[in-house]
């Protein structure tokens, strides 16, 4: 006879928001993490939600196009978020850094998104122009901004799929203890 321990324990899952300007590469991470071929990989008009598997959870990630005429309406799409993925291209020009940092800025304030953990990929670290963490924390201004708030700020390119799912395990992480701090209250 089959012997069996019964069904495996669901995995949590947690929905979450993905936010960058156009051409930050917020698709092409997505799209890596769920195994999709790159060579579909279309820059995202309006909206998708992908599902992206963990060993340990599942994110539902509702990812926002960056265009200038998309970001107006971004914060339509806050309300249920449990945390934030902000994608920015670290090797972009100095106008496309700084409207990412305004961006940024807008986000971590938003009363919706300000209290809930942040992980934000400097993406594209594989191009020769790409600026270090420590250059974009300091441009972004993120320790005084986003201090007492849960924040991981990581290096990331497409080439090293171990390190991006190290940073999303990390967001999962915050998202636990955020969980754990629920069911304390």
């Amino acid at each position: 006879a089959l012997c069996c321990k019964g069904p495996s324990p669901a995995r949590p899952e947690y929905d979450l928001v993905c936010i960058g300007l156009t051409g930050s590469g917020k698709t092409s991470l997505l799209s890596k993490l769920c195994s999709e071929s790159p060579e579909n990989v279309l820059s995202t008009t309006g909206f998708s939600i992908k599902a992206v598997p963990f060993q340990n959870a599942i994110l539902n990630v509702k990812e926002l196009g960056g265009a200038d005429n998309i970001q107006k309406y971004w914060s339509c799409y806050y309300q249920g978020s449990q945390g934030v993925i902000f994608v920015l291209d670290s090797a972009s020009s100095e106008d496309d850094l700084e409207a990412a940092r305004n961006e940024l800025h807008s986000a971590l304030q938003h009363p919706q998104l300000c209290t809930l953990p942040f992980l934000i990929l400097a993406n594209h670290q594989d191009k020769p122009a790409a600026r270090s963490v420590q250059e974009i924390k300091k441009y972004f201004e993120l320790e005084p901004l986003a201090r007492g708030k849960r924040w991981i700020l990581q290096p990331r390119s497409l080439d090293d799929m171990d390190a991006l799912k190290d940073s999303f395990s990390q967001l999962i992480n915050l998202l636990e203890e955020k969980d754990h701090d629920a069911v304390r209250m």
